[in-house]
């Protein structure tokens, strides 16, 4: 059964590689296998390891009739697949939307905007500290648009400039570097695993 898991995987991986020549029959099987088994994950999943426990046990096994909300939202969302009551789905879905906005802010704000301030006001005691003052506020002058952006101001400006394509690239360069190393992973296996070729 390993052999056969290996020869699978190492099947997929070259019907997903084939892409990269052309869009192909091997590589629309893989795509397709990848989303179908990926929906059937997740409602077993979300099943078994959400409904079950946090639903079914305490609403109908332990008598917290307050999940009886929550269980009416989550039908009034499944009746999106049928479409003359569609428009029910709207309601439950402002819900979550609102709510995961609000607890989102609350979250933001105290893991990113405040650490950000904080940082920034940092003694100048280093020169870390001193590139990232000079950082948040020319970029933060950049985006000030209700004065022409001339003289030492447009100079500030363009400063702020330099440090948010900094930023991007640096961003981006990681994406990249993240995507080259799970390629790595996929040769590594299918030479090492599949092949044998290294070890």
């Amino acid at each position: 059964m390993t052999t056969l898991g290996v020869w699978i995987a190492a099947l997929l991986t070259l019907f997903i590689l084939s892409f990269l020549y052309k869009d192909n029959p091997f590589y629309k099987f893989a795509e397709h296998l990848f989303v179908g088994v990926s929906a059937g994950y997740g409602v077993a999943f979300t099943y078994h390891n959400i409904l079950i426990p946090n639903l079914y046990v305490p609403l109908f096994k332990q008598g917290d009739y307050t999940l009886i909300i929550p269980l009416i939202l989550g039908i009034m969302m499944v009746l999106r697949l049928f479409p003359k009551v569609g428009w029910v789905s709207r309601w439950p879905l402002a819900f979550v939307v609102g709510v995961t906005a609000g607890i989102s802010l609350i979250t933001y704000l105290q893991s990113n905007a405040l650490v950000q301030i904080r940082e920034t006001l940092r003694p100048f005691n280093t020169f870390g500290n001193v590139v990232i003052a000079v950082g948040v506020l020319t970029g933060l002058t950049y985006f000030f648009f209700s004065k022409e952006h001339k003289g030492v101001f447009g100079k500030t400006a363009k400063v702020g400039i330099w440090f948010l394509m900094i930023t991007f690239g640096a961003s981006f360069g990681y994406t990249v570097m993240a995507r080259i190393s799970l390629l790595i992973g996929r040769m590594h296996f299918l030479l090492s695993d599949w092949l044998g070729l290294i070890k």
